[in-house]
């Protein structure tokens, strides 16, 4: 990362200039603070572009580049998501994020409430219309005397758009520029602009308004739409971060200008946004987690068995996907096999006669988390620890383990029952000789950095997981339109 150096006698007059006296000033973080506490947070919305889980792995545009400046300033990222962008900005301006990560359209009003980064794309906003039922029976003059090809066709229509939206605002200033009046129709904030799209689609509603980039993946799904009439001029999309947090806007534009530069970039925009085959799937796949709310298709039986040893599923979850990707069929180098990749010998002795069988491999794997539990429940009293350590066995075997925590205990700077700095730190060590030599170890070399990454991964997935199903469980499963965007 770059040197970034905050001044004092700055950061104190960029507050006073952005408080009235009166004003109680909320504590909002810029680079240095962030650097500090190790943790860029942001906020994105939850959308089959944006962020979303697939297959039991997160993906989506925003949270792939967020991923990629938050990997540049070498901070972990804490992802919050919302339902709306007011509650976004909302989130800002209160410090509880420091960066909205979502395709915010540049406009006059907003650039008041927050600042803006360099643009991450230019787009324009158009209109999404249907074609005729029997298009493709049609020549195309045909299909385009029944489309609406200009903004003034728009005098007198009913066209639905996101309450707050940039889309709302440019449709009021069309009106008055047709000198007529196009009838907006408020959707609420928490209604996706894909749930539009897809209802002109099937003929619940005539019209809506989209990103062009927007509007043009989602033809893929729907090839009856139409988007080809514009109705602005071209508009930036950029991320935003409070207008006192001056060093952060300055080093994420920075990231940005070199970042857009490089190949990864428009490998990132192309897979979300020019990938039409890939989009298609993703939406008509019931392991989309923004429709259906799974992670994996074996979700009721990691359930159930997580439930049998008081386990979160999530982490369970977490664990097989860390395993195996939720394939049942898998089979590493080393012989396991199934969705918690056991060994064979592992497999018999915990009643599995068919590992690829997934009720057999869960009933298995699970029964084996119960003995690795059993067993560290008599050395680390604390549960949360525990769960690390039973991971990193699960893993290297318990045995690799324990010799970490009795080099721990050997060279006396660090405590054995806990694992992150601390035995974590002897795990990776018992690679190096003058460490799986030393007299207090009884297995020998492991390569440590497997289980310490493993157990990283693990938690990371499990907060993905649990972040998902926690705010799909906020939305009403009655009403299909009630999601994030």
């Amino acid at each position: 990362m770059k040197s970034a150096v905050t001044s004092g006698l700055l950061s104190i007059l960029l507050i006073a200039a952005c408080a009235s006296p009166e004003e109680e000033v909320e504590e909002i973080y810029d680079l240095e603070e962030i650097v500090e506490i190790d943790t860029l947070t942001a906020v994105t919305s939850y959308s089959p572009t944006s962020y979303f889980l697939y297959r039991g792995e997160p993906m989506g545009y925003n949270y792939e580049m967020l991923k990629r400046f938050a990997d540049y300033l070498d901070v972990e990222l804490e992802l919050k998501l919302s339902r709306s962008l007011s509650e976004m900005f909302d989130m800002i301006h209160s410090g509880e994020v420091d960066l909205i990560a979502h395709n915010l359209t540049v406009t006059g009003s907003r650039a008041r409430q927050v600042a803006f980064t360099r643009p991450l794309n230019t787009t324009r906003q158009v209109l999404v219309q249907r074609k005729p039922e029997n298009w493709r029976q049609m020549r195309a003059h045909e299909i385009e005397r029944e489309l609406l090809r200009s903004p003034i066709d728009l005098n007198g229509k009913d066209v639905h758009v996101r309450e707050n939206s940039a889309f709302m605002s440019r449709l009021q200033n069309l009106s008055d520029e047709i000198g007529g009046e196009i009838n907006i129709v408020e959707a609420d904030e928490d209604v996706m602009t894909e749930d539009l799209i897809a209802k002109v689609a099937e003929g619940e509603i005539d019209y809506t308004i989209a990103d062009q980039n927007m509007a043009r993946i989602n033809e893929a799904n729907f090839p009856i739409l139409d988007s080809q009439t514009e109705i602005s001029l071209p508009q930036n999309l950029s991320w935003a971060v409070h207008p006192r947090s001056v060093t952060l806007l300055t080093e994420l534009n920075d990231w940005l200008e070199s970042f857009q530069r490089q190949t990864d970039y428009y490998v990132i925009y192309n897979k979300y946004f020019e990938n039409r085959t890939a989009y298609r799937n993703r939406l008509r796949s019931d392991l989309l987690s923004v429709h259906s709310g799974r992670i994996s298709q074996y979700d009721e039986i990691i359930q159930r068995h997580a439930e049998e040893i008081d386990w979160d599923w999530r982490l369970l979850a977490a664990l097989i996907f860390e395993e195996s990707r939720f394939n049942p069929n898998a089979r590493s180098g080393a012989g396991a096999v199934g969705l918690m990749q056991l060994l064979p010998r592992t497999a018999r002795s915990f009643g599995a006669s068919n590992p690829r069988d997934p009720e057999q491999n869960l009933r298995a794997g699970t029964s084996f988390i119960t003995w690795l539990s059993n067993y560290w429940e008599e050395h680390i009293e604390d549960e949360e620890e525990r769960m690390k350590f039973i991971l990193a066995s699960y893993n290297a075997g318990q045995g690799h383990v324990q010799d970490a925590r009795r080099l721990a205990v050997a060279f006396e700077d660090a405590d054995p029952d806990i694992w992150t700095d601390n035995v974590d730190r002897y795990m990776l060590k018992k690679a190096d000789r003058e460490y799986f030599n030393h007299e207090v170890v009884r297995h020998g070399f492991a390569r440590g950095s497997e289980p310490v990454n493993y157990v990283n991964r693990i938690f990371n997935m499990y907060n993905h997981y649990a972040l998902v199903t926690d705010f799909h469980g906020l939305i009403d499963p009655e009403d299909e339109l009630a999601r994030a965007d």
